[in-house]
């Protein structure tokens, strides 16, 4: 017997990852798809998430009008760059519901509209971290957590001409994020949370974007696993960290820590990631232990970022007491159905 009608919907799609775990390859495999548009990174939404009381109360026009234009005319949000209309995408938001998600989804669903697709996406290793804010504007969002070697992230890390900390916070970015994806799996549950490993993709593209189709409620687009031709025409070669997107999906830099980390480097990553590399299946060196006082500073910084953390979660409880309006997006969904063959 047939299958029936496959269920097709439009639940916002969130990439994140430890930086440099390869989230930009995973983005361009998924706008790669006929029906999710994905954009290179922006800068607005924690941004507008965090200022979100300084717009006053959403239900004056007025105010939506000075979000729209500060969210599609501030260059540091980036939204210009994603080839939209500036001044059609700012009445559209002044014209739309009075809540803070409903602005940001407009935006996302222009994007999407732009690029003939029913669905979007949206992609920044940061939102480990505030995947609570994302839920409060979208609450049927579903989270897919990127995983690679943390020894391969943070050579990356190190490398980065953007990076300018030291590997102690590279170290514990790492760890942070996997953390974070063990509560998270935990709280959502296998329909909104998904996690896949850097490594798997890229010695099987088509197998692990199955899998993950079938977690988005899509079907496999075969046109996913060859994101290279869209690297050519997208990212900008100035982003000379996004290089290899341009090259066919490989293997080759999996594993390369071993030449790019000098040997207390990766004793120090091993000892702080503990058992969390073996979980993923990665194998351990065999290197001695860090030496007593490489761990203390790493200890030290671990604690910093935590009480910075909570500082910021603090700050977070504050504005949501006093913010004006729900956040909630109240965009209306498109539900449609497509029969298979």
């Amino acid at each position: 017997m047939p299958p029936g009608p496959a269920l097709r919907h439009d639940r916002p799609i969130f990439i994140f990852g430890c930086p440099r775990s390869g989230t930009t390859l995973l983005r361009l495999m998924l706008h790669s798809h006929a029906r999710i548009a994905i954009p290179a990174e922006t800068r607005f939404v924690l941004p507008a998430y965090t200022a979100r009381c300084d717009y006053g109360d959403l239900n004056d026009s007025k105010n939506r009008r000075m979000l729209a234009e500060w969210i599609v005319g501030e260059r540091s949000t980036k939204v210009r760059a994603l080839g939209m209309d500036a001044d059609g995408l700012i009445e559209e938001i002044a014209d739309g519901p009075p809540t803070l998600g409903s602005a940001i989804g407009i935006v996302f669903r222009a994007y999407a509209r732009l690029h003939g697709k029913p669905r979007w996406g949206d992609k920044r290793p940061s939102y480990s971290q505030h995947v609570g804010a994302l839920l409060r504007m979208f609450p049927d969002a579903q989270f897919v957590h990127l995983v690679r070697d943390g020894r391969d992230c943070v050579a990356s890390l190190m490398e980065m001409p953007w990076f300018d900390a030291d590997i102690h916070h590279a170290v514990s970015a790492w760890r942070e994020t996997i953390d974070r994806g063990r509560r998270l799996a935990e709280r959502l549950g296998p329909d909104s949370y998904y996690e896949l490993q850097y490594e798997r993709l890229v010695a099987d593209p088509t197998d692990e974007l199955t899998r993950l189709c079938g977690f988005l409620g899509e079907d496999f687009d075969p046109e996913m696993i060859h994101p290279e031709g869209l690297a050519k025409r997208i990212v900008p070669t100035s982003k000379k960290w996004h290089g290899r997107t341009r090259d066919a999906v490989t293997t080759n830099r999996v594993g390369s820590w071993a030449e790019r980390l000098d040997a207390w480097e990766i004793s120090l990553a091993e000892a702080a990631f503990g058992e969390r590399l073996a979980e993923y299946g990665y194998e351990p060196s065999g290197l001695p232990k860090p030496s007593a006082a490489q761990l203390a500073r790493f200890t030290r910084t671990a604690a910093h970022r935590r009480m910075a953390q909570s500082k910021a979660a603090l700050r977070e409880r504050w504005r949501q007491h006093h913010e004006p309006n729900p956040v909630e997006c109240h965009l209306a969904t498109e539900r449609s159905t497509s029969t298979a063959p």
